[in-house]
């Protein structure tokens, strides 16, 4: 019986490498595969997985009103499908993941889903918060921070290094706005983060005194 997979981890652990590894095993064996990715990360390309190593394939692009069940049978009806991945599935709806259950469980099609758990003020994301709920088998690939311990957290980053602790949820980036972090680690700069803030805060407020 089919199922639904979510692989979950902290930036640069790898994620999208695996995604395409798993890809390729299956297509390797003469099996058909359908791949998507979310439209508002066009990092490497509209419609581009790509991983740092140089690895990249084409995949179907998903918005927030995407209907992924109606599009996966819809492909069915022009060739055999024996997997669906999904990369950056942090940014799914909660619908959508509904969707990928029912491509699971009624059209028996494993689902491998690849994303993040939480943003940078380490609130989980919706897709990634449905995905631990509903899925079947939840898989962590494990990052590591400065320190060598395991990262788990995503700190946002301005463009001299300095950490952030406010602004939007989704900010899409990488290397240059995002440290993937251990959460003893990420506690600390964003602690920094909301000191340096308060600190501004203050003397803009004196100032208009």
């Amino acid at each position: 019986m089919a199922k639904l997979y979510f692989y979950y981890a902290s930036m640069n652990a790898g994620k999208s490498t695996t995604l395409l590894q798993a890809d390729f095993n299956y297509r390797e064996r003469g099996m058909e595969t359908m791949l998507w990715t979310a439209a508002l990360d066009h990092r490497a390309g509209v419609g581009s997985i790509a991983s740092r190593i140089g690895l990249a394939m084409p995949g179907h692009l998903y918005e927030p009103d995407t209907d992924i069940r109606h599009a996966v049978e819809e492909e069915l009806k022009k060739r055999p499908l024996h997997c669906v991945l999904i990369d950056e599935a942090q940014f799914l709806t909660r619908a959508q993941v509904v969707q990928l259950c029912s491509i699971s469980d009624d059209l028996d099609i494993p689902v491998l889903a690849y994303g993040l758990r939480t943003d940078f003020q380490a609130n989980p994301f919706e897709g990634a918060g449905a995905l631990l709920a509903l899925a079947d088998n939840l898989v962590e690939l494990k990052g590591i921070c400065h320190c060598g311990r395991k990262a788990t957290m995503n700190l946002r980053v301005d463009a001299e290094g300095n950490a952030v602790s406010e602004g939007a949820s989704v900010e899409i980036g990488g290397n240059d706005r995002y440290v993937s972090l251990c959460r003893r680690h990420f506690m600390q700069k964003l602690a920094e983060a909301n000191g340096e803030q308060l600190r501004l805060r203050l003397v803009r407020s004196a100032q208009q005194r």
